[in-house]
């Protein structure tokens, strides 16, 4: 389906979300119900590939978000939101949603497409203190690091963990340069 002459124009012939000039296409952004060209947004085959599908996420391609959070289309930003908070295991995706402003009703209307399963899934320490991506650890048992061939010692600081978004019980941080997969319970969260 072509893409209407009205968001063409808007989007000066190129995606919203990365620029891309090739395979355009309209996408409506829920749960709006496609009454008004606001509720849509022009993106190419990659992007909406990505949003309608999780799994096929490439995170180096969404670092395009950095530019078009700042969009004036309150259609571009709801998606640039969600895609951020998508990624928000990433230090710079949740950089970027402190930095990102919508007025109240595009914030409203960004929220309440936001996945409700990843907002219930809530990293603990071994302690109960709630760990979020960026924070830095400490192991509190020394650790066999299969495949790697040594031992994480207690009292290793992991700095910079990232969130497992599907598992609140896995972060992952790097440990003697190697990128590991931790169970949280065997850290507390460093001031």
């Amino acid at each position: 389906m072509p893409v209407r002459p009205d968001l063409m124009e808007r989007s000066e012939g190129k995606c919203e979300l990365c620029n891309s000039t090739t395979e355009l296409d309209e996408y409506l952004v829920a749960p709006k119900d496609g009454g008004h060209q606001d509720h849509f947004i022009v993106a190419c085959a990659k992007c909406i590939d990505q949003l309608i599908n999780p799994d096929n996420t490439d995170v180096n391609h969404w670092r395009c978000l950095n530019d078009c959070m700042w969009s004036t289309v309150p259609a571009v930003q709801v998606v640039s939101f969600r895609m951020l908070h998508r990624l928000s295991e990433e230090g710079w995706a949740q950089d970027l949603i402190d930095m990102m402003y919508m007025d109240d009703d595009t914030s409203q209307w960004a929220k309440s497409g936001l996945d409700d399963e990843s907002a219930t899934i809530v990293h603990k320490d071994s302690n109960g203190n709630v760990l979020e991506a960026g924070d830095t650890v400490v192991l509190i048992k020394d650790l066999n690091v299969k495949g790697a061939n040594f031992t994480a010692k207690r009292g290793t600081a992991v700095r910079r963990i990232r969130l497992v978004h599907d598992n609140a019980e896995q972060i992952e941080g790097k440990v003697e340069g190697q990128q590991i997969v931790i169970l949280t319970q065997y850290v507390k969260k460093s001031n």
